[in-house]
């Protein structure tokens, strides 16, 4: 009985060695992207349905800047959901909404306001095209920050702060470190996100299909993957302060295996002394390690 206990220990043992020598490579791999950089970097890596999961200074804080706009889409779907909001209700939008100096291509189609747009459209241009204008607009409706940190409170997504919105980050940069979260927290709430577990099947739908389709971020999580790989996912950037250092390049999103399955990834990049350019990059070659590790590892 020992012997047979034994042998299928050795065999259960040399059948997961590799696994873990995959996942020590992957890891060893982002590890020296990240050492590489003159930047604070945290990464979370989760397989969707394999529940593989990989994390560096995952529980570190990091500013969230345009990532929360995906949270704060969750919760005006939400209201959706609950009966609270309609996709077709139209919203008024006049001049002083619609602030100058500013992203907002919400503003470029409508630079003298005084329109009702509907919730869907506003939803697109921030969700998809990460507009600032569109992502207070939207705050305001929920009932602004502290609603929606109840609200991301209510789905035990842990560690996330919420304090300001895109107007008041505008004016100060320290601001932007009130709203926070960490690589893992981030992480869950794709996972969530994903499961439908926040969100009914149609609300899940129209957010996915956002994010799929957005415009920004090609050089980061989407930059060194196959050009038909279907990625939804949110950015985030801060721009540089006066020392030349940049508090946030940021992507989170769920990608799309040849399998069908799914990984989600989060990769914070903050304090950083170099380009954007370069801050891309890193986020690019992780992501890129990611799916090269999904795609071939031996389950």
């Amino acid at each position: 009985m020992k012997r047979t206990y034994l042998l299928f220990a050795l065999l259960l043992n040399f059948s997961i060695l590799p696994i873990f020598a995959q996942k020590n490579a992957l890891r060893q791999k982002i590890t020296n992207i990240i050492a590489q950089q003159h930047a604070d970097v945290g990464v979370a890596i989760w397989g969707l349905e394999s529940n593989d999961t990989l994390s560096i200074n995952g529980n570190r804080h990091y500013p969230m800047q345009s990532v929360f706009k995906f949270h704060i889409a969750m919760a005006v779907l939400n209201k959706v959901d609950n009966g609270q909001l309609s996709l077709s209700q139209p919203l008024h939008i006049t001049k002083s909404d619609l602030l100058p100096n500013t992203w907002s291509p919400l503003r470029d189609t409508y630079p003298n306001g005084n329109v009702n747009i509907p919730l869907s459209e506003i939803l697109d241009y921030t969700a998809s095209q990460s507009d600032n204008n569109g992502c207070d607009i939207l705050l305001r409706l929920i009932g602004g920050p502290k609603t929606l940190q109840h609200y991301i409170d209510s789905l035990g997504i842990p560690d996330f702060s919420i304090k300001a919105g895109e107007e008041e980050m505008s004016k100060d940069w320290n601001v932007q470190f009130s709203n926070w979260t960490t690589p893992l927290s981030a992480a869950q709430a794709l996972r969530k996100f994903y499961e439908r577990k926040m969100l009914t099947e149609n609300s899940t739908a129209f957010l996915w299909k956002l994010m799929a389709n957005t415009p920004t971020g090609a050089k980061r999580i989407k930059g060194g993957l196959p050009k038909d790989a279907v990625v939804a996912h949110k950015t985030g950037t801060s721009g540089s302060n006066e020392q030349g250092i940049s508090a946030a390049v940021n992507d989170i999103g769920i990608v799309v295996l040849p399998d069908s399955s799914h990984f989600a990834i989060c990769v914070f990049v903050s304090n950083s002394k170099v380009s954007l350019q370069n801050d891309e990059k890193v986020i690019a070659d992780i992501a890129k390690a990611t799916w090269d590790y999904f795609v071939t590892k031996k389950d």
